[in-house]
């Protein structure tokens, strides 16, 4: 037995932007080979939304910019206010995104290793990074003067969204050309 109204709430909740009507007809027609009338999706949306304004949910379902969003409740504004303003803070230059690139393929890299690679003192990028907890002290190099070895964190695993390091993009695919888009200049 179809249920719509869940199939409905996985639309809205999976789009990025409000969605409409139409587009949600289209999508059920075709998964279930059937007609819908707006009528018959209206009724479900209001189902949807009387819902969603039980004290139960911190999110509503609302009606903006032509079409459906989820979107959360204004009495949980400031909470999210908060997330946001921390999140902002997260962002990395392209220093540090540089730095980063550089203690994830190495994996195990001293600060010297990485300065010699960019070019560049990287004091600066690493501090932040260990800030972030991006990247962490994964002990000293057995070298002369037992610089401090730097690796990628389990934070940066979850950044990223990767279960291992095994999982990034290998370095040859960058430099694959077979993807690229345009004629090359000679």
């Amino acid at each position: 037995m179809e249920n719509t109204e869940l199939h409905i709430e996985a639309l809205i909740f999976s789009s990025e932007q409000s969605i409409r009507i139409e587009e949600i007809i289209y999508c059920l027609q075709a998964v279930f080979g059937r007609d819908f009338t707006q009528e018959e999706i209206n009724r479900q949306l209001e189902s949807i939304k009387t819902k969603y304004q039980q004290p139960g949910f911190a999110i509503e379902l609302v009606h903006s910019g032509g079409g459906y969003q989820f979107l959360t409740k204004k009495d949980y504004h400031p909470v999210i206010n908060l997330l946001q303003v921390q999140r902002s803070k997260k962002k990395l230059s392209a220093a540090a995104l540089e730095t980063l690139a550089i203690v994830a393929y190495k994996q195990k890299v001293t600060k010297l290793e990485i300065e010699q690679i960019r070019g560049v003192n990287s004091e600066y990028s690493i501090q932040k990074l260990l800030e972030k907890e991006l990247i962490t002290i994964a002990g000293k190099s057995d070298t002369v003067g037992r610089p401090i070895l730097y690796s990628p964190s389990q934070q940066f695993m979850d950044y990223f969204g990767i279960n291992d390091l095994s999982e990034l993009p290998q370095i040859k695919e960058f430099a694959d050309n077979s993807a690229s888009i345009g004629e090359q200049a000679e």
